[in-house]
């Protein structure tokens, strides 16, 4: 990564967002199994894997170079003082070294900011667990990654045989040009820029100027001034999709039948909408992915629907144990991703809808049942501005990184999302993962669970990601909030059993089967 290559706008407003009580990375809590008669220094043979295998993703020698005033986004640069000892570390874990004990120191390092002067990733290794196993806690800003890049990490760590594959070496670095001064680049942009669009073969969308490659003041506001010339040619070119998905969005909110769908998607406030401390609480739990899917083809619906079936019958049977539970449905928010396959790209390629989970009704059939249909009308609504996301995610305003900090320090703590309507009710994410066995420095990875985000305003967050033939899922919420959300995730085997029970064939086909 020898270029600086400066941060996109929703990729840097994970950086804005964050404060000390909102912490902006994800993570994960893997679990694994070392082979019997294992005596080696797991630790010391992981770390030197991850070392061999860096250049695979240069994204985890990447530090952050701020611009000058903080006028423009920041950038990534290579940290030429990378250390892996300030990125892996041997941990402790205390008596009786359980997945109980493990939960709760993850919930307590999760809380904690990533350090901005060397690259924002740490993995922290605890050994001596029973039965063998290892935990593995990662974390990793939100601003390098989402769940489909990160899943593509996962080809730098993990093997499908307990003998690591050997990784080909980095491979020599090309010497970069010396940059031209911002005169000769300004008149090449000129030339370019009037040349390129009448120019048959090239499309006006495909339009790079050339750029001064440098930190100073003069050279960012250069260098701003072109980017802004290629967002609107590239704006220009997009203008038919946008009207046509602008024209679909007037066109569903002006319909009758939209109306009721855009009522369901106002949340209620509860006591899960609120102001969240620097305190995280974290426990994870597993079920079966194939009587999931089993359940979900059942109903008619998808796997997403039997996640939000199950969270909507948790948070149900939380709400109602405080006394707490509204008479209107909860909504959950639900990331999308943008992401075309085979795009390995580090960056953020995700957007969200809102749905109603059900959450005001009792039974467990008749609650998925609801549930499919309102995710089939969250998606008709907001399938249109899908279209309108890749245009809107690197908007730049030079000066915009410094007032968003300022106000996202401001709306933490004046406890405003206290008093406001809550956007969602809670977060559900679901994470497609590998079916195979994976491995790393030869242990059997058991288990991921996912460590998200909590956010004031929407204290818990439900992700669960596959792999094998099960879904693991981590519940993370704000610890003033849910001090123990292990009482929820405790929940979910009991929730699960009473869906599945719901559809399940009737005795009288079952006898006749056998």
């Amino acid at each position: 990564m020898a270029d600086a290559k400066k941060l996109s706008s929703l990729d840097a407003s994970f950086l804005y967002l964050e404060t000390p009580e909102m912490p902006m990375h994800v993570g994960s809590m893997a679990i694994f199994r070392l082979p019997e008669g294992y005596e080696g220094d797991f630790f010391e043979e992981f770390k030197a894997m991850i070392a061999s295998r860096l250049h695979v993703a240069p994204i985890l020698k990447a530090r952050l170079e701020k611009a000058p005033l903080d006028i423009d986004h920041p950038s990534w640069v290579e940290d030429d003082q990378f250390d892996i000892d300030r990125h892996i570390f041997r941990a402790s874990l205390p008596e009786p070294r359980d997945r109980t004990t493990l939960e709760r120191i993850v919930g307590w390092m999760h809380a904690k900011l990533l350090n901005r002067a060397r690259p924002l990733w740490e993995f922290y290794v605890f050994e001596g667990m029973k039965d063998n196993e290892i935990g593995l806690y990662s974390k990793m800003h939100h601003a390098c990654i989402d769940g489909g890049a990160g899943a593509a990490l996962t080809s730098m760590i993990y093997d499908i045989t307990p003998v690591p594959r050997q990784v080909d070496p980095p491979t020599a670095r090309k010497v970069a040009p010396e940059p031209r001064d911002i005169a000769a680049n300004l008149i090449d942009s000129y030339q370019q820029l009037w040349t390129q669009p009448f120019d048959p073969k090239a499309a006006p969308k495909s339009l790079e100027l050339p750029r001064s490659g440098k930190s100073d003041l003069g050279s960012i506001l250069f260098d701003n001034a072109m980017f802004q010339i290629e967002s609107a040619v590239k704006f220009a070119s997009s203008i038919p999709t946008m009207l046509k998905s602008v024209s679909d969005v007037v066109g569903k909110v002006s319909d009758p039948k939209s109306r009721d769908s855009l009522a369901s998607m106002a949340s209620p406030p509860t006591i899960l909408n609120k102001t969240i401390s620097s305190e995280r609480s974290f426990a994870g739990t597993s079920i079966s992915l194939s009587r999931a899917k089993a359940v979900a083809k059942a109903s008619g619906g998808k796997l997403n629907d039997v996640v939000l079936a199950l969270s909507s019958g948790v948070v149900r049977r939380y709400l109602i144990s405080q006394g707490a539970l509204p008479n209107k449905s909860l909504t959950a928010a639900v990331p999308i991703s943008l992401r075309e396959e085979g795009n390995a790209d580090a960056n953020n390629q995700v957007f969200g809808m809102i749905c109603a989970i059900a959450t005001d009704v009792d039974d467990p059939k008749t609650r998925l049942e609801t549930i499919i249909a309102q995710s089939t009308k969250s998606k008709e609504m907001s399938h249109p501005l899908r279209a309108l996301m890749p245009q809107v995610s690197n908007l730049s305003m030079l000066g915009a990184p410094i007032v968003t900090q300022i106000l996202a320090l401001l709306y933490s703590r004046s406890n405003l999302s206290d008093v406001l309507p809550p956007a969602a009710n809670i977060t559900v994410s679901n994470v497609p993962g590998p079916r195979q066995t994976l491995y790393a420095a030869g242990a059997e990875l058991l288990h991921i669970f996912p460590v998200s985000i909590s956010t004031h305003g929407i204290a818990l967050n439900i992700t669960v990601q596959s792999y094998r033939d099960q879904l693991d899922f981590g519940f993370i919420a704000g610890a003033n909030i849910i001090p123990h959300v292990q009482v929820l995730c405790d929940m979910l085997p009991v929730e699960f059993e009473a869906l599945e029970a719901a559809f399940a064939p009737p005795p009288s086909m079952t006898s006749a089967a056998e």
